[in-house]
């Protein structure tokens, strides 16, 4: 059991890369509040445009991607975010492609990362009581593989340097984002910190129906993951270090 005060000296630079708007939200936001609160440049990539998430047979998928990008620009200014990169691709459809791949890689190289968080690639019914979104385990998957190898090695897009200028980068830290046994470490947080990500979660009102009801189950779970490291509160993630 390890974790982490999220305060270390030479990591100051973090991405969260998921599937959709809202994703980071309730996934965890609440370190990205400790890390914004702490003086991190933090920065969100999100890979579909949102577009299919709703039960409102009223609006189209041109104007709920409209709003829940607006959505997630108010929660990420609620963060402390530094910016919120949109790829736009389809919602509901995403493949881990290798153009979604080389958007992701940009990304990376663009920002220089110290640590990357991101959703889990694989389908787990066995630790997990989610059936997961196929989107999730695209973004993870693209993701991953943008980290390793392709945003540090050069010879890997190409194009990134040749014609955008962008040089390779080495991400230091994978965070997947964990809500089952799979977390071999735990963040531990402020309640300022949770707060501020209940806040952020508020912000997606397409998405967040009943509010009372998802500011009590953020605070449950954090305040149950934190009993595992003897904290308040907590975020559990798998993480990989690489060399």
């Amino acid at each position: 059991m390890t974790t982490d005060n999220g305060s270390t000296d030479d990591f100051k630079r973090a991405m969260v890369v998921t599937a959709h708007p809202d994703d980071a939200e309730y996934g965890c936001s609440a370190t990205v509040a400790k890390w914004c609160r702490l003086g991190w440049d933090v920065v969100y990539v999100l890979c579909t445009d949102g577009s299919k998430g709703s039960e409102d047979r009223e609006i189209s998928s041109e104007e709920l991607a409209r709003i829940r990008a607006e959505e997630q620009v108010e929660a990420g200014k609620t963060l402390g975010l530094k910016d919120v990169v949109f790829l736009g691709y389809p919602d509901g459809y995403l493949e881990p492609t290798l153009e979604l791949r080389r958007d992701i890689s940009r990304e990376i190289r663009r920002w220089k990362p110290d640590v990357l968080i991101t959703t889990n690639p694989t389908r787990d019914l066995m630790s997990s009581e989610y059936l997961g979104h196929p989107d999730h385990f695209a973004a993870g998957e693209a993701a991953l593989s943008a980290v390793f190898p392709a945003a540090r090695d050069h010879l890997t897009f190409p194009e990134l340097y040749t014609e955008e200028g962008l040089e390779p980068h080495k991400v230091r830290e994978v965070w997947i984002m964990s809500f089952g046994t799979t977390a071999n470490f735990w963040n531990p947080l402020e309640e300022q910190d949770v707060d501020t990500s209940i806040t952020a979660l508020k912000q997606h009102v397409t998405q967040v129906k009943n509010p009372e009801d998802a500011e009590k189950w953020m605070k449950q779970r954090r305040a149950e993951t934190g009993k595992k490291i003897s904290a308040n509160y907590a975020e559990g993630f798998r993480k990989f270090t690489l060399s």
